[in-house]
């Protein structure tokens, strides 16, 4: 009867460890990408999270995101901090210029609220090593940049989610965010 209690007890913690309240964190290296997940980035700390749909489970890595400055850049004059938004990543292109988008040109484009087209998206850069050493990672002209690795398992869950993945950008994400359901 006792062995019997002690068992029970020890199954209702593992079960509580593992409910949607208390996420497991993974190495990005243990992840595979499931359809349903999501990405957040927060731009406060530069760190991005693949997660969950029940959020029981969630990976992080760095990112570098916009300079949060005024910038001149592909004929444009704007503020080049990522901005705090809603996004459904919604279409892969392959650009020519192989410096900012790396050794592969992969750039996954973002689209406010799912609908409004934008330049902005997620994608590697040919001097990610340099860039992510830094100590700050403020330094795109408002884009994601993600390591070519990151950049291969976000692509696979865009794949794995209709080719549409939901993307929040936001200065600061509570634990909640990635804790719970919004």
């Amino acid at each position: 009867m006792t062995s019997m209690l002690v068992a029970s007890a020890i199954g209702s913690i593992s079960l509580l460890w593992f409910t949607p309240a208390h996420p497991l964190q993974i190495p990005l290296s243990d992840w595979t990408p499931l359809a349903g997940d999501h990405l957040l980035v927060d731009t406060l700390n530069n760190q991005g999270y693949l997660v969950r749909a029940d959020h029981s489970l969630y990976t992080e890595f760095p990112v570098i995101t916009g300079q949060k400055r005024i910038v001149r850049y592909i004929g444009m004059t704007y503020n080049a901090a990522t901005p705090d938004w809603n996004w459904v990543m919604k279409s892969r292109h392959i650009k020519g210029d192989h410096i900012t988008y790396g050794p592969t040109g992969r750039f996954l484009r973002l689209y406010k609220d799912g609908t409004e087209y934008t330049h902005y998206g997620i994608h590697a850069h040919r001097s990610e090593m340099r860039m992510f050493g830094e100590e700050s990672r403020y330094q795109s002209m408002g884009c994601i940049i993600v390591q070519s690795a990151v950049l291969d398992i976000i692509e696979a869950t865009y794949e794995l989610n209709g080719e549409a993945l939901n993307v929040v950008t936001q200065e600061g994400i509570p634990w909640e965010n990635i804790t719970e359901e919004t």
